[in-house]
């Protein structure tokens, strides 16, 4: 069998595709009458609703046997009971803004954020918050800081993405050098299980699990099976999960059911994208928001030297340190971009520096500290002295993913390796490797992002339009994860797996874990029903593509050159 064939499947329709269409059109209408008799909210099974939800931010597209806009919790637990009566498998729905392929099946597609996106409470003395899953980040945000308060977690699309989305990716973002990932500030989380099941869970004492496991029924079978499940795969889980701060791959977050962590049953089912249970609300910690920062910018000769300067910048105290090296600045002005990076220092590679303090004089000395010290070595580097420089900067670090998309006179760019993560120590020698890999095939991609937690994003012109360009990919791709896997580190820091890097996980954790994986997602999801193909048993890399080889749109004459 030549690449070609064992890379690409088509459906009948041409579009490349990896399942048949499993659910009948009978069963379809069926489902979507039963919704509209218990359901209070919207019931969208028309046609021009199912394509509005059949792709997110991916390389995907899979439309959606219809969609549920639930007004109320009680919204969400019927329809999930109308998905279980016709066997049709579910998949959750926030902002649309996930990279991996994970908000988008041929599934009962539910949408949290039109009604269910309220703070249901904020208690800032314990520095805790509830909220509903389609709750937007800044709203919390906002609410948080009238208290000095913060979610820390805070990725570029915070003022859209949901904080559903963000449980299920394990979200990040320019501060979790000072917060950590989503799953580090989650105290307990409100779930519903496929077959109905609904129960808070969060830490697990001793004693809890003797009460859990004493009742019977359903929940007392679930913890049964996580205990046993973690003296089983305990050992392995603490050998070979890779100590990074961004691990956010696969079931990233099984070491948390280890007696050494609280057997925290909450913070396991972070970062599963969906595929074992749904999320009705949640109670997150929030942490101090230093109220005043300031912004120092150190140049370096190229964008590794500015890798291999993370672990001694870190030592200053920073609460952000990202990167951005010259060929974003080179797209932003190809593209004629509003965002002005204002007055860069000499370099080709930057490290973006926020330190916070509770006074101006005391966030100020802080990052002048970095400066001067910088200096001393005879580097460059500036502090920025005024607000709207600090926003300009941000702005075009926010930008980033904008910037490098779709530049004049390059190829267009594509998800696919756009979170690897290592070691904050090497850092720079993996950035020359990914470099050196890309130019092997050809690809020219700037490299920016969260490098003060090991974290490299970038958006690589992937030719995924012609069957030679996919097998291209494809190669790329098990080039690139054995290459992080080498250097200890995660195929995604940030965005979750879906269908992008899923088949790439035995690379990284070997054929026993993605067992347990297999094992843990039974446990919640027995019959298979919850985002299937996605993160666990997924669907090929180059299947249910949304622009691919056979994809041809018709050529329309208009006026203006788009």
């Amino acid at each position: 069998m030549d690449d070609t064939a064992r890379f690409i499947r088509r459906s009948p329709t041409g579009r490349i595709s990896a399942e048949a269409d499993l659910v009948s059109e009978d069963v379809r209408k069926a489902l979507g009458r039963d919704l509209s008799a218990v359901v209070r909210g919207e019931v969208r099974f028309d046609t021009g609703s199912r394509a509005l939800y059949a792709t997110d931010a991916s390389n995907y597209r899979q439309v959606p046997l219809g969609v549920v806009v639930p007004r109320t919790v009680d919204d969400v637990v019927a329809a999930v009971g109308c998905a279980r009566n016709h066997h049709v498998p579910l998949v959750m729905r926030g902002g649309g803004t996930s990279l991996a392929g994970q908000g988008c099946n041929v599934a009962l597609l539910i949408d949290f954020s039109k009604y269910l996106h309220n703070v249901v409470s904020l208690d800032a003395e314990r520095r805790l918050a509830t909220v509903e899953p389609g709750c937007i980040l800044d709203t919390l945000r906002d609410a948080a800081e009238k208290h000095n308060l913060t979610f820390g977690p805070d990725p570029a699309t915070h003022d859209h993405n949901t904080l559903g989305g963000m449980l299920g990716n394990n979200s990040c973002g320019v501060h979790s050098i000072m917060a950590g990932r989503t799953s580090d500030n989650v105290q307990s989380l409100d779930i519903l299980t496929y077959d109905g099941l609904r129960m808070t869970v969060g830490p697990t004492s001793d004693a809890d699990l003797r009460a859990y496991r004493g009742t019977g029924g359903r929940r007392a079978e679930i913890y049964r099976a996580l205990d046993e499940f973690r003296a089983r795969y305990g050992d392995m889980i603490r050998a070979r999960y890779p100590k990074i701060p961004r691990r956010v791959s696969g079931y990233e977050n099984l070491d948390d059911l280890l007696p050494e962590n609280g057997f925290n049953v909450a913070r396991a089912l972070v970062g599963t994208e969906c595929s074992c249970v749904v999320i009705l609300n949640a109670t997150l910690n929030l942490v101090h928001s230093p109220p005043h920062r300031e912004l120092a910018v150190l140049g370096y000769d190229d964008i590794f030297r500015a890798a291999d300067a993370v672990p001694e910048v870190l030592q200053f105290g920073p609460i952000g340190l990202e990167a951005i090296d010259d060929l974003l600045i080179k797209f932003v002005r190809l593209k004629h971009m509003s965002y002005r990076p204002g007055e860069l220092p000499p370099g080709n590679g930057w490290l973006v520096v926020e330190f916070g303090g509770e006074t101006p004089e005391e966030a100020l000395h802080k990052a002048n500290r970095l400066v001067d010290a910088f200096r001393r070595k005879g580097g460059s580097g500036e502090v920025l002295r005024t607000k709207q420089q600090q926003a300009e900067l941000w702005s075009l670090r926010e930008a980033a993913l904008g910037a490098t998309a779709h530049v004049p006179g390059y190829p267009e760019g594509a998800p696919g390796w756009e979170d690897s993560a290592v070691p904050r120590d090497k850092l720079g020698n993996y950035l020359r490797e990914l470099k050196a890999l890309f130019r092997q095939h050809g690809y020219v991609a700037s490299v920016y992002g969260h490098f003060g937690d090991g974290l490299v994003h970038c958006r690589v012109p992937f030719n995924l339009r012609t069957e030679a360009g996919l097998v291209d990919w494809q190669h790329f791709l098990d080039e690139a994860a054995d290459l992080v896997v080498r250097y200890g580190g995660s195929l995604s820091g940030e965005h979750g797996d879906g269908q992008a890097r899923a088949a790439l996980l035995e690379k990284m954790y070997g054929a026993d874990l993605i067992e347990a994986f297999r094992e843990f997602k039974a446990i919640w999801d027995p019959r298979g029903m919850m985002n299937p193909g996605k993160v666990v048993d997924p669907y090929p890399i180059t299947s249910n593509l949304r622009i691919g080889p056979l994809y041809q749109p018709p050529e329309v004459d208009h006026h203006f050159a788009f």
